[in-house]
């Protein structure tokens, strides 16, 4: 899962070749220009600028905090990203498409809600209705995006408005919260773990293992990435560019309503007042990870560091005690236009190199 990031390359020149010699002989080939080391510099800090700086907060944590470098606190840490990272993975597709999801907090809510109302009738139904219904709403973005040709900053706010306004209804504005039964089969899917570590993070893991595999294993993961670098290129290279579209916003949608369905399990119950703000985290995550915001470029595994550096944050404020969980979006807020102000400069450095 330590895909690099497809992003534009100059074409390396060929090797020139001069006369041959006076006594005959095969003209010689001098040696093919190399990429200039300072493009080199810009698409590894591009890459894996956000790890650097995660182990860096980990490192400095395990020295002033004993309590953080610790096998529970490290279960906590990973238990909590698990549910964002799975929806941040839904995003960065989106994103490397050069699209936006605004709608994921509120399918994530949703689909808690549809979890835990169904796990009344058993395991596969309790993660069936979540996937339907929330794969749907993804795919009614889709095609409205893609085939309508709206804009998905709109798109995805009036469905973002219209996921919270159905699971008010089916709650009774908030008022009916549907429980898990106890000790039951979809119960221990969100509470088990292995080893200690709960099912949600290995769940969440193999997730980013596929999603590493489509990027760049698969026809599919590249036409993301033609897609999100100019969808006028793609559509004269005769790539589906409206049907690449519809299911990225298909599987931000199936993945925001599983991460739902998994936060039920592990609270065991439908609670109505998550996932307010995660659109803005999962954001966070995927441009912190390295993918541009305008598309065409973006690794799985950035996301990944991005999303556990954002917990590894909020963490350490809980560890400080004297100050509140607010301070997590203002240390965010402050890392992402950091980044965001680094990606416009690397940018401008390889297109002068």
């Amino acid at each position: 899962m330590n895909e690099t990031t497809p992003a534009p390359v100059a074409a390396v020149p060929a090797p020139k070749k001069t006369p041959a010699p006076a006594g005959g002989g095969a003209p010689r080939e001098e040696p093919a220009a190399e990429t200039p080391l300072k493009q080199r510099l810009a698409e590894l800090v591009q890459r894996q600028g956000v790890l650097a700086v995660l182990l860096a907060v980990i490192l400095v944590a395990s020295f002033v905090y004993p309590t953080f470098a610790t096998l529970d606190n490290a279960r906590g840490v990973t238990v909590q990203a698990s549910f964002l990272s799975v929806v941040a993975l839904g995003m960065t597709l989106v994103i490397i498409t050069g699209g936006i999801d605004l709608s994921v907090g509120s399918v994530f809510a949703l689909g808690g809600v549809l979890a835990a109302w169904a796990s009344q009738w058993g395991f596969f139904t309790a993660l069936l209705v979540p996937l339907v219904v929330c794969g749907a709403i993804g795919l009614l973005n889709g095609f409205l995006i893609a085939r309508a040709g709206m804009a998905p900053f709109i798109v995805t706010l009036a469905t973002l408005l219209a996921a919270r306004g159905l699971l008010l209804a089916l709650t009774d504005e908030g008022a009916t919260t549907y429980l898990v039964p106890k000790d039951s089969a979809f119960a221990e899917l969100g509470q088990g773990s292995v080893l200690g570590f709960g099912y949600p993070l290995l769940i969440a893991l193999v997730l980013f293992g596929a999603g590493g595999v489509l990027l760049q294993r698969t026809s599919f993961g590249q036409s993301l990435f033609a897609v999100g670098g100019s969808s006028d290129a793609a559509g004269l290279m005769g790539l589906p560019v409206a049907r690449t579209k519809i299911l990225v916003y298909t599987l931000s949608g199936l993945l925001a309503g599983l991460a739902g369905a998994l936060n039920a399990a592990r609270l065991s119950s439908g609670v109505t007042i998550v996932g307010v703000g995660m659109e803005l985290d999962a954001i966070s995550a995927v441009v912190i990870g390295g993918t541009l915001l305008i598309g065409g470029a973006g690794s799985v595994s950035g996301t990944l560091w991005g999303v556990l550096l954002l917990a590894v944050i909020q963490n350490l404020i809980n560890q400080i005690g004297s100050l509140n969980s607010s301070y997590q979006s203002v240390v965010s807020g402050g890392f992402l236009i950091v980044v965001v102000v680094a990606q416009r400069y690397l940018a401008r450095s390889r297109r002068t190199t």
